[in-house]
């Protein structure tokens, strides 16, 4: 395995792209460290403690932990997440523009440019929010030490500029680097916290945090969070395969085809994407939750309250978003009608299935069934670590609420593990990890080199006469 991975620095243009990676992660990671001017980090730090469980925390995770400390870097990439979503979005719903992302490079380059455009307006948008909401928040001591009007001008201008900076190093790793740059830089963030949840479990454990019963919970924790990455790691690995036959044909003097292969349907296509997609959506209007126009508003409060994380109907429109984008992507990724026309072009067929609509329809089928089996997985990992950090609140429901207070206390309100990694971050860590390993190993194997894994074996060359 070692072997294996110097392979990775034998290679220079491999080379150049890994360390280059590293270089703008190390860059993204040192932009955590320079604060917003005008902020009482204390406070700040006491504030997102006080309410860690709520969307807050949600948001703090997508952005590093940059947010706790309102940093230039504090919005991340969820401005940019937010406008791609809507764009993609309206690519459904907008004919013309549906007609410009099939024009090809140039469609796709004025589509990429207005992303870009909207990220910046929505990170104005934000950061001036988030500035009011700051100083409007009543803490006991002031948590801004400059004026008003000053500090919401100065964190728009700073975080504006952040999110910007953050965008373009997440397109330079796209094109120059290894992986999917938005998808790197969340992981980075995520991956930084992984110190704070080993102490924290530390802490449990020396403290007996659970009395007599500790070292067994840590045991069950530990070996529950394996499983659970196995899980994970098996079903994005996991895919259906449609055999498909492809005819004789005579082109020229030689016959071509007679060969048979398969398509692969992955059980999960959108990865990580609809979880990310769920999380931005539902998490953007929370973060003015704390704000005093927001206190002072009865609606908007109890609309609020019950939106926030483990309550029961953030839980069930996180599912149903979660379902909604997870057929989303996949509409967008694949489409069967596109795949059916070029397998009869090449004379390609599946066993038993007519060419063309036919193909379609049965392709289109098999995306529905086993789209909704990935959605569910992806429910069932993110519910997983709600259960162990604060559970359903079940017994909040309006009228019916008083009928879940028989229910077991983990349920809801979970067994205070208060570990770093939930199922989101989980989900994202691994997701894009083997996502970033396996563009590594089909680099390696392009240029004849072996793989990571047993079966990849390595590309033979063209045989010399």
């Amino acid at each position: 395995m070692l072997d294996k991975f110097l392979n990775i620095f034998r290679i220079p243009d491999l080379r150049k792209r890994v360390l280059f990676t590293l270089g703008l992660l190390a860059v993204y990671r040192l932009g955590a460290h320079i604060p917003t001017p005008g902020i009482n980090a204390d406070l700040l730090q006491q504030y997102f403690q006080q309410n860690s469980g709520s969307a807050l925390g949600l948001v703090d995770l997508f952005s590093g932990g940059n947010l706790r400390k309102l940093t230039i870097f504090a919005l991340g990439i969820m401005p940019y997440i937010t406008a791609s979503i809507i764009f993609q979005l309206l690519t459904v719903i907008y004919e013309p523009l549906a007609k410009l992302q099939k024009e090809g490079e140039i469609g796709r380059r004025k589509i990429t440019q207005w992303t870009r455009y909207l990220t910046v307006l929505l990170a104005i948008v934000q950061s001036f929010f988030i500035g009011l909401t700051l100083t409007s928040t009543q803490t006991g001591a002031p948590m801004v030490t400059i004026g008003k009007w000053s500090f919401i001008a100065m964190a728009v201008l700073t975080l504006t500029t952040g999110t910007a900076f953050i965008m373009w190093l997440g397109e330079q790793i796209t094109d120059r680097g290894i992986g999917n740059g938005m998808s790197l830089l969340i992981f980075t963030g995520i991956v930084v916290g992984l110190p704070r949840g080993i102490q924290d479990l530390w802490e449990k454990a020396t403290t007996r945090a659970w009395g007599a019963f500790t070292p067994i919970a840590l045991l069950i924790l530990v070996a529950g969070m394996i499983a659970v990455v196995a899980f994970i790691v098996w079903v994005e690995r996991s895919e259906r395969r449609i055999p498909v036959q492809y005819a004789k044909r005579i082109v020229g003097r030689r016959l071509m085809g007679g060969q048979s292969t398969h398509l692969p349907l992955k059980v999960n296509s959108g990865g990580v994407m609809p979880v990310i997609f769920a999380s931005s959506i539902l998490s953007a209007p929370l973060l003015f939750a704390n704000a005093a126009w927001v206190q002072n508003t009865k609606f908007l409060r109890i609309l609020t309250e019950g939106l926030k994380p483990g309550e029961p109907w953030y839980e069930i429109l996180f599912f149903a978003a979660i379902i909604f984008f997870a057929y989303f992507y996949i509409s967008i990724v694949f489409r069967p009608d596109d795949i059916a026309d070029n397998m009869r072009k090449y004379g390609g067929f599946i066993p038993g299935i007519r060419p063309g609509r036919r193909t379609s329809d049965y392709l289109n089928d098999i995306l529905t069934r086993i789209t909704l089996v990935g959605a569910l997985y992806l429910i069932i990992i993110t519910i997983i670590p709600q259960f162990l950090i604060s559970g359903i609140h079940l017994n909040h429901l309006w009228l019916v609420g008083t009928l879940f207070d028989k229910l077991p206390t983990w349920v809801t309100n979970g067994m205070g593990v208060q570990f770093y990694f939930g199922g989101t971050s989980l989900l994202i860590v691994v997701g894009v990890a083997m996502d970033t390993v396996n563009q590594i190993e089909s680099q390696l194997i392009m240029r004849h080199y072996d793989g990571f894994t047993p079966k990849s074996g390595r590309i033979r060359g063209r045989r010399s006469w």
